[in-house]
Order: structure tokens, then C-alpha cells, then sequence
């Protein structure tokens, strides 16, 4: 039996139908709705797909409802090691559901962010919004029409996986004590970043607990350049140790100092957050760790279990963290 096709020689569903002498929209709905057809039926119609070779077009299954077959992303900043493995989970999880993702980075502007959000919102089934800059109030209004799960942004009412580095912080700040350390410096991340805010808390708390002087340093970015050049007040502040809001800014503080013939950890203790380090520094890295797998995991299950409803039910869940030692913590001297 010669089998129907398109005019580029792909199978189609109407060769789909002919094969099972069923109507193409029974073929559509298999594949669209199949919670309206008898199992059986989807079952055959799954497998003569296969064995012609079609592959539904997910884009052209969007266009019925006027929405891509996917889910949205929208974050701060591609370019920082915290965000690409969120991504690539988000990503696996949403593929696994039939689903594609659209990325799109507001360079940490919350008016940038507002018009992504509002321009990917009718093509997608929901959008997960990674270390969201906006105002709660602006959150909350485009939760009451879309649906939309935040990472690491925490506001009443709304759906969101936080990462809680506080436990592994108040670890940190304790290893420093026990070390002899007195007056400690926070090395700030974005100003406007939840994530900051929530770990200088932290660590605030922490330095308190144990009798500690925490010196905080504020930055408008919280990048590698800043920090490197805040090595020169580190320096001259007094502070024996540091802990950065990730990463990245204990790298820029580790090579700030080591061009300024100060050692790591003889003379400064070093400790970052967010173990997104791919390549390892020298000496390596005293870091938090935390399981962004499970995190970006869950985030993509509550918008995938929730689709097709108008909005998602507030549900706010906490993952937690661990200090994972290296060799830039190291005694008084």
C-alpha cells in the first residue's frame, strides 16, 4: 500500500488515517488530546506513526491553540556559571514531556525582564523565572494571568523553588571561628539579586552567633571585576577571611589578592557559593554546593503538572545546601 505525503516526501497524518481507516482528526487528537480517545486507539495510532516514520511538528501543533509547544525562561545574566546548569536540567525535564524552551536573558533589568515575560507569555504553556529582578507587586500581577514558577525569588502567593544557603553559611562562619577568625568581610553580589540579600542575612546572623565583626562590601553587579578590585580593601580592612555571593567574585577576590602578593589561605581565607566553578582554581576553592538538578527538576514538574490551567496554586519549596571544604579556608596566622 502506497503510503500519503507531504510535498517534501514526509508522512503525514492523513497517511496515518488511510492506514487505519480513521478520520485525520483521530490522528490529530492522539497525538494533541489523547486523554479524548480509547487507549487502543492511541496505541495503534502511535504505532503506524512509527512505523512510517512520522514525527509530529510541534510547532504547527502550537498553532492550533496559538502557543508553542514549550515553556519560557527568562534570567539575569547566560554568561554566569550559576544559570547554564538550571537551563540544561529545565530543558532535559520539559523534552522529556514532548515539550522545546525558549531562553531569553534580560541582562538584569527589570523593565528588560517585564517585556520578555509579556512577549513570551502568549507563546508558551508558562515560564520559569530564574533570580527575577522585579518588584514583588509586578511578579504577583503577571502570576494572577499567566502561569509562572520563580527560582530563587521568594514572594508570598506565588510558586517557587528557593535554594537556602543560609544552613551552609552559618557551617562556613563556624569552620571560620573555630580557625581563630574574628572580623569577617561579605562580598556582595547584584544589588537588586534576592539571593544577596538572603546570604549577607545569613552570614550577618552567623557573625553575630559567634562574636564575629562582619564588614560588608557592597557591588552594583556582583562580577569578577568587582571583586578583583575590591581585593585592595580587603586588604587594608583587617578582615582574615571572605566569603563572595558566588563563585565567580571568589575567583576575581582569589586573583585580586595573588596580584597583590597576598596569600590564599596563609594570609586571607577564601569561601564563594554555588560550587559553579567549571574549572578548578588554585589553591581549589572552599565553596557552598547545592543540587541545582533537583531544584531546576522540580521547578519545570509544577509548571508541566499545571498546564493548562489559568494559574498555578502558591506552593513555596526549599532546597537546601552544603559547605563543601577546599583548600583556600586555612587557620589565623
Amino acid at each position: 500500500m502506497r503510503r500519503s505525503e507531504s510535498s517534501s516526501g514526509r508522512p503525514t497524518i492523513v497517511a496515518i488515517a488511510a492506514r487505519l481507516n480513521v478520520a485525520p482528526s483521530t490522528v490529530s487528537r492522539a497525538f494533541n488530546r489523547p486523554e479524548l480517545l480509547h487507549p487502543d486507539t492511541v496505541a495503534a495510532v502511535k504505532a503506524v506513526a512509527e512505523e512510517l516514520g512520522y514525527v509530529p511538528n510541534q510547532l504547527a501543533r502550537g498553532l492550533v491553540s496559538g502557543r508553542a509547544n514549550a515553556i519560557g525562561i527568562v534570567l539575569p545574566d547566560i554568561a554566569n556559571p550559576f544559570f547554564p546548569p538550571l537551563i540544561r536540567s529545565i530543558q532535559r525535564t520539559s523534552q522529556e514531556a514532548g515539550l522545546s524552551v525558549f531562553i531569553a536573558d534580560s541582562d538584569g533589568d527589570p523593565e528588560r525582564e517585564r517585556e520578555l515575560i509579556d512577549n513570551l507569555g502568549p507563546q508558551v504553556h508558562g515560564i520559569i523565572n530564574i533570580s527575577s529582578r522585579m518588584s514583588s507587586t509586578a511578579l504577583r500581577s503577571i502570576a494572577d494571568s499567566q502561569n509562572i514558577v520563580l527560582i530563587n525569588r521568594d514572594v508570598a502567593d506565588m510558586s517557587r523553588i528557593l535554594v537556602d544557603t543560609a544552613p551552609a553559611i552559618a557551617q562556613a562562619v563556624e569552620l571560620l571561628a573555630s580557625l581563630g577568625h574574628r572580623r569577617l568581610a561579605y562580598v556582595g553580589g547584584p544589588s537588586v539579586s534576592w539571593s544577596n540579600m538572603s546570604r549577607r542575612k545569613a552570614l550577618l546572623a552567623a557573625g553575630s552567633a559567634h562574636g564575629m565583626r562582619v564588614d560588608v562590601h557592597a557591588t552594583e553587579l556582583g562580577s569578577y571585576d568587582e571583586a578583583w578590585q575590591l581585593a585592595d580593601v580587603l586588604r587594608d580592612s583587617g578582615a582574615t577571611a571572605a566569603i563572595a555571593f558566588d563563585d565567580v567574585m571568589a575567583h576575581g577576590l582569589l586573583n585580586g589578592l595573588a596580584a597583590r602578593g597576598i596569600r590564599v589561605p596563609a594570609d586571607v581565607s577564601i569561601i564563594g557559593c554555588d560550587d559553579t566553578l567549571t574549572t578548578k582554581t588554585q589553591p581549589e576553592l572552599t565553596t557552598i554546593t547545592s543540587d541545582l538538578d533537583a531544584t531546576a527538576r522540580e521547578a519545570t514538574r509544577v509548571l508541566l503538572a499545571h498546564r493548562g490551567r489559568s494559574r498555578l496554586s502558591p506552593t513555596r519549596t526549599v532546597h537546601g545546601s552544603l559547605l563543601l571544604r577546599g583548600g583556600t579556608v586555612g587557620p589565623v596566622s
